[in-house]
């Protein structure tokens, strides 16, 4: 059952296995009164903050383009954040990213960081207490908090099971409208800019990624440096690949990303084209959303072969898909 509150709206989405169209928007009031906001900022005491970062291992510092710290322009970094909310009764974070928008509200990131069900694939949620720290670094915020007004995903999600991604990780990714923060900036005013958006963009490209890691996923190495805890912004950049899934678990097509250690809270997170170092602006054309492994002829493997490459994949932005979702968010009132 579609949770209260819900308005859903026709939209030109995938086609399902069955051959029609079911793809509507679904948008989810969340924090809208002041006490509403007000009890999520609440929520998030620097102390649960702190528990959502990892221990410093004091590994000495070790980086590649598959993951390393991102010591650029402060301009890409303002639009990144760390995504804050709560899941089954469990505090979890994930990344988003300021998108150009007409609220000058909206960011980008993950379904299963908005709406995700139980750890059996069961009792369906919208996720509450979220809250986006653009710019975050060593629990400060230096732009300020931003509770979530709306959420904005596809309604097929919403039926998502954690056993058919052939089905539904197409749709793993979705809008958060925003709520000004405490000076009552919206974000995009808030930190001076925006990342473009770009839908149906060719997936085999050259790319950056960008997350809030709070994990180096098969890299025992890195595990522990600052960009590695939640502490911290990450990046990969790289040429991607297109991920077909295992035999076993079969992946729609357009899931796409590059060779990245970045693990869980790295969810969310952009995968961005025609990135511009000097300005810190670029298209966002995906979100990252799984792992992937590849040998090196670009055959998919098992999960910790040794010879293998780990990929950081996610669905590729459509028109189909994505833009419906961006529209309705970037048209919702934000007081």
């Amino acid at each position: 059952m579609l949770a209260a509150g819900l308005a859903l709206a026709p939209s030109a989405g995938a086609v399902p296995e069955d051959g029609a169209p079911t793809s509507r928007v679904a948008v989810h009031p969340e924090a809208v009164t002041a006490a509403q906001q007000q009890a999520v900022l609440d929520y998030w005491t620097p102390a649960r903050v702190a528990a959502l970062t990892q221990p410093s291992s004091g590994n000495p510092p070790r980086s590649g383009p598959d993951g390393a710290p991102w010591t650029g322009t402060a301009t890409l970094s303002g639009t990144v954040g760390r995504l804050f909310f709560t899941n089954h009764g469990e505090d979890e974070s994930c990344t988003a990213t300021v998108v150009n928008s007409a609220n000058r509200s909206t960011v980008v990131t993950a379904a299963h960081c908005v709406n995700s069900t139980d750890l059996l694939g069961e009792n369906d949620e919208w996720l509450s207490n979220e809250m986006f720290v653009p710019g975050y670094h060593d629990g400060l915020a230096p732009y300020g908090r931003f509770v979530a007004r709306a959420g904005v995903a596809d309604a097929t999600w919403l039926l998502n099971d954690q056993q058919n991604g052939l089905k539904f990780d197409a749709y793993d990714q979705a809008f958060l409208v925003l709520n000004g923060n405490a000076a009552g900036e919206r974000v995009q005013d808030a930190v001076g800019a925006a990342q473009r958006i770009g839908f149906d963009r060719p997936g085999n490209a050259s790319v950056h990624q960008f997350g809030y890691p709070r994990e180096a996923s098969g890299d025992p190495s890195r595990a522990g440096l600052p960009e590695f805890t939640g502490a911290r912004l990450a990046h990969c950049a790289g040429r991607t690949r297109e991920y077909p899934g295992t035999k076993e678990h079969p992946e729609p097509r357009g899931e796409w990303g590059a060779p990245c250690v970045m693990g869980g809270g790295s969810s969310g997170g952009p995968r961005v084209a025609d990135f511009d170092p000097s300005s810190g602006i670029g298209t966002v054309v995906g979100d990252n959303t799984q792992g992937a492994f590849f040998d090196s002829s670009g055959r998919v493997c098992e999960r910790g072969t040794a010879s293998c490459t780990r990929h950081l994949v996610g669905p590729q932005f459509t028109s189909a898909i994505t833009e419906p979702l961006y529209r309705a968010a970037e048209a919702a009132p934000v007081a």
